[in-house]
């Protein structure tokens, strides 16, 4: 091999350049993100059309996991560009080992035929990680201190990593609890790493929060596509008809309270801040917070599921339920997921810095003591109640009077 001037043989491959600045989410990471969102999709057919709270809770277990990993591709793809050299192989075996894991989501908790659905699971995990680990640290080279933070954050990751494969190989209580471990000491090791060594550096605020952004509003059409999946044949009997717009408005609620206002003055927000306030509020609000928010889509996709299931049912759609009313895990999904989004909005106002009506807390309170109401109302009406209470929500913000901030 060639050698410099110095007689020292140079590395190679070199460590790819920083991303610049003001950059954009490309189709790359958005193709990346899709991928993510067949995950979440396969954790909805875990849970089932007919959920449980073991099976609501096995989905929140790995979504948690799940976000954890994105996110973690999120800060790297802000760092250096995704779509280039080295670096695009990596996010290629990445996006294989989450499609695998993807595939296996339904029998994450139940080994079925053929491979060991659990094992295979945390396998993919642990590769989906690994690769993410050993690409961040080399590029990281030209920021001081950063390679140090990295491996500090690889061994309380490998850690995780025991008790992960440890509850692949059992069953039960202790699968679970493992796997529960798992994620806390993931989650831990990154908070605990801010802790002692500064948060993550952010290089790009506007690719940031656009990320962000896009794949909260590929998950929103996740809501839509079960409005599909709840009414499937009987979706042209009026009543049927109608419940599914009620559902559509819900959506639509969802993406007003997000997206109108308050999505693009916290962009403005991030990108006008400087130093660790600025890493701090990308991994508080957007890395943390995130999560809260699109769990809360995942869940009310699928109350909305299940309340156009009734309805069809009721309509003569075929394979349909037929009950009187929801049952207890339908409603919380349904007003839980509902209760849980606006939580999760008032805390990314917070840690944004942005104004919080006095009413938006009262409301978010309300939508879960109404979570009775799932079971004591017909399902439409149900639904008709929710949706009546986030057009609330977004008539008690427009009379806020916030304006996007105009800083870029």
């Amino acid at each position: 091999m060639r050698r410099d001037g110095a007689g020292r043989r140079p590395a190679w491959p070199r460590p790819p350049g920083p991303a610049p600045a003001g950059r954009r989410v490309t189709p790359f990471e958005i193709f990346f993100d899709l991928v993510f969102v067949f995950a979440l999709t396969r954790i909805m057919a875990l849970i089932g059309p007919e959920s449980t709270p073991s099976t609501m809770g096995q989905g929140l277990i790995l979504l948690v996991l799940l976000w954890f990993a994105w996110s973690s591709y999120t800060w790297l793809g802000n760092h250096t560009r995704a779509e280039v050299g080295v670096v695009r192989g990596g996010f290629l075996v990445a996006m294989a080992a989450l499609f695998v894991a993807a595939l296996a989501m339904p029998e994450a908790w139940t080994p079925g035929p053929g491979l060991d659905g659990p094992l295979l699971v945390a396998l993919a995990y642990v590769l989906l990680r690994a690769v993410h680990l050993a690409l961040y640290h080399w590029a990281a080279a030209g920021v001081p201190g950063l390679r140090a933070r990295i491996r500090f954050f690889a061994a309380v990751s490998a850690a995780g990593w025991v008790p992960l494969l440890l509850g692949a190989l059992l069953a039960g209580a202790a699968h679970a609890v493992l796997w529960v471990v798992a994620f806390v000491v993931e989650i831990g090791g990154q908070r605990l790493s801010y802790g002692r060594r500064g948060a993550w550096p952010l290089r790009s605020a506007s690719h940031f929060t656009e990320r962000h952004g896009l794949v909260l509003i590929i998950a929103l059409g996740e809501s839509v596509v079960a409005a599909g999946v709840g009414a499937a044949s009987a979706v042209t009997a009026p009543p049927v008809l109608g419940v599914a717009l009620l559902g559509f408005a819900v959506t639509v609620c969802l993406w007003w309270l997000y997206f109108d206002r308050v999505a693009p003055t916290a962009a403005g927000v991030l990108a006008a801040a400087t130093g660790e306030r600025r890493d701090r509020i990308a991994a508080d609000a957007y890395s943390q917070t995130h999560l809260l928010l699109i769990t809360a889509v995942i869940y009310l996709a699928l109350g909305i599921e299940q309340v156009l299931a009734h309805v069809a049912g009721a309509h003569g759609g075929a394979g349909h339920a037929v009950d009187a009313t929801l049952s207890w895990s339908a409603s919380v999904a349904l007003y839980g997921g509902a209760a849980l989004y606006l939580g999760g909005r008032l805390l990314f106002l917070r840690l944004t810095g942005q104004p919080v009506p006095p009413a938006q807390p009262a409301l978010a309170a309300l939508t879960l003591l109404l979570l009775p109401l799932g079971v004591l109302l017909p399902p439409a009406a149900a639904l008709a109640v929710l949706a009546l209470l986030l057009l609330v929500a977004v008539a008690v913000e427009r009379r806020s009077g916030r304006r996007p901030t105009d800083i870029e």
